[in-house]
């Protein structure tokens, strides 16, 4: 308690500068003589930085579940998803057991203009042995990582290739994309997933847009399932892809921030055609942005399950030293005025974080009858008048419950001790080269790739090797499951990170819906207008 007071005292000393100390108000002075008696007269010495650093993250944790304080690294560590670049090799990596097995090498990467292949194992980094080291990602993260220009010898084992083989690679800029996933579903429908509002999104969400028109798109899926958010600007800019000119997409607001609003432009690129948005318990922030906007001016069909309900804008303030802080300042509305944050109680992380857990277990993410609202955040929307609510989060227009009839206690300890994903690793390992000669592009691998008995015999194997007790009845109900994981894993590792999606999506519910809701025009437009 007395290390918390002194804590706060000194944070509110760092925060008045020499000027302000003219204009002090008689709290002011009396936290300044506290800090100055403390600084002259307390008995032992203040390690002051890091009383400092506890003090800002104290005061802020009493505020609100968002507003925090980043140290240098934190500081750089949030930038870089957003930012869209850091400085490293250009791969992506998977670890097991201890073992660093590249996944995937960027194309005109650094890796690949030295030689790096997918399936290479990397034994050294700098004559540092990193090979069953028990390292973490982090770990392995930063010995890879470094600045623009510096080097890094790796030693890498290549199946077919005797003994470990060096290659001298210079760090450079490497693109962080935030499209996980563009292709055509069918012949007039287009798929496009956001994993985060960035920088660049804009930029990839364009160049989406234009290849899947080039192929005949006429509609849109956009997965936001699972994004949390990220800029502003970005996500506003994503959904002027989809309105009419000057259409309010949100306004902000707070006490000592006087009301924001923006509005579309005539630009982009998607204004007509049909547009189903996906969400879900993930979905936060900037996704709520859009999905809010396309919801409330009847824009599109959301489909999924309520989002996240992260509506509080954070101002980043740097401090003196390159840290900052992110201090709420006010709060995000949609068109119609429905404000996106979730209920909390002060800074109370642990009974914020629990409400995915409280809503799975009243029941909503099992049946939308279990979702209940009062009158009072009733709203309309802004063309066809239908009943959306406020409350936290975007309820969407179609519901779609969590599956938990193909969920077993086998498949998730199959997850856990990793045991799916080191047999497809293994698998590609093993044929990479047969396997892209038999399917020359993900298209006739979805067609033609089957799990093969072998490869079952295979998971048991393993699964027992792992203490993961085998129960058919089980399998028998996640089998559909665990082999499209299996299947999507291993196109992941032979094409790209769409392939994953274009075939891990046969199985996802909300995908399956929207693609549904979107196929069907009757269906689509009655819900458009609220028709039941």
């Amino acid at each position: 308690m007395q290390n918390r007071l002194y804590s706060i005292i000194l944070l509110l000393f760092v925060f008045i500068s020499a000027h302000s100390q003219l204009r002090l108000s008689p709290d002011g002075i009396k936290l300044d003589r506290t800090v100055r008696l403390i600084k002259d007269l307390y008995v032992d010495d203040v390690n002051t930085e890091e009383l400092t650093e506890t003090a800002i993250r104290s005061m802020l944790k009493e505020l609100d579940p968002h507003s925090s304080y980043l140290n240098k690294e934190e500081v750089r560590q949030m930038n870089e998803p957003l930012e869209g670049n850091f400085d490293g090799i250009g791969i992506s990596f998977n670890m097991l057991t201890d073992t660093v097995y590249v996944m995937e090498v960027i194309s005109g990467g650094p890796s690949q203009k030295v030689g790096i292949m997918p399936g290479d194992k990397i034994i050294y980094v700098n004559d540092t042995l990193i090979a069953g080291q028990k390292m973490t990602n982090r770990d392995i993260i930063s010995k890879l990582r470094g600045n623009k220009g510096t080097v890094a010898v790796v030693k890498v084992l290549r199946k077919g290739v005797e003994g470990l083989t060096e290659f001298r690679i210079i760090r450079d800029k490497i693109p962080i994309y935030s499209i996980d996933a563009s292709y055509m579903v069918n012949k007039n429908t287009g798929y496009i997933r956001l994993s985060r509002f960035g920088v660049t999104s804009l930029k990839e969400f364009h160049e989406s847009l234009v290849n899947l028109k080039s192929e005949g798109m006429k509609n849109l899926i956009v997965d936001l399932t699972g994004n949390g958010g990220g800029i502003l600007k970005t996500s506003t800019d994503i959904t002027d892809e989809f309105l009419d000119n000057d259409k309010l997409m949100v306004y902000t607001e707070g006490q000592n921030q006087p009301r924001m609003t923006i509005n579309s432009t005539s630009k982009g690129q998607f204004k007509t055609g049909k547009l189903v948005v996906l969400v879900d318990e993930g979905s936060a922030s900037a996704s709520e942005i859009v999905s809010g906007a396309i919801q409330d001016w009847d824009r599109g069909v959301v489909v999924g399950r309520r989002t996240f309900g992260k509506g509080l804008v954070q101002r980043q303030l740097p401090l003196t030293d390159g840290t900052m802080i992110r201090l709420t300042v006010a709060r995000y509305y949609t068109p119609t005025g429905r404000g996106i944050q979730k209920p909390y109680d002060g800074g109370d992380l642990e009974s914020y974080n629990m409400d995915f857990v409280n809503r799975f277990n009243h029941g909503e993410m099992i049946t939308a009858d279990s979702i209940h609202f009062p009158d009072s955040l009733k709203y309309e929307t802004l063309i066809n008048k239908r009943t959306v609510y406020g409350g936290g989060g975007i309820m969407p227009d179609v519901f779609v419950p969590i599956d938990t009839t193909v969920a077993t206690p086998l498949h998730r300890q199959l997850i856990a001790k990793g045991v799916i994903n080191r047999l497809t690793i293994q698998e590609v390992d093993n044929n990479r080269k047969q396997l892209l000669r038999s399917y020359a592009d993900v298209g006739a691998f979805k067609r033609n790739y089957t799990i093969s008995p072998d490869m079952i015999d295979r998971i048991k194997e393993l699964a027992s090797k792992e203490d993961v007790e085998w129960k058919d009845d089980e399998f028998e109900k996640s089998q559909k499951l665990i082999t499209t994981q299996m299947k999507a894993l291993i196109a992941r590792d032979l094409y790209d990170s769409s392939a994953f999606y274009r075939i891990i999506n046969d199985v996802d519910d909300i995908f399956s819906k929207g693609l549904e809701v979107i196929n069907d025009d009757n269906l689509y437009n009655k819900l458009l207008q609220g028709d039941s």
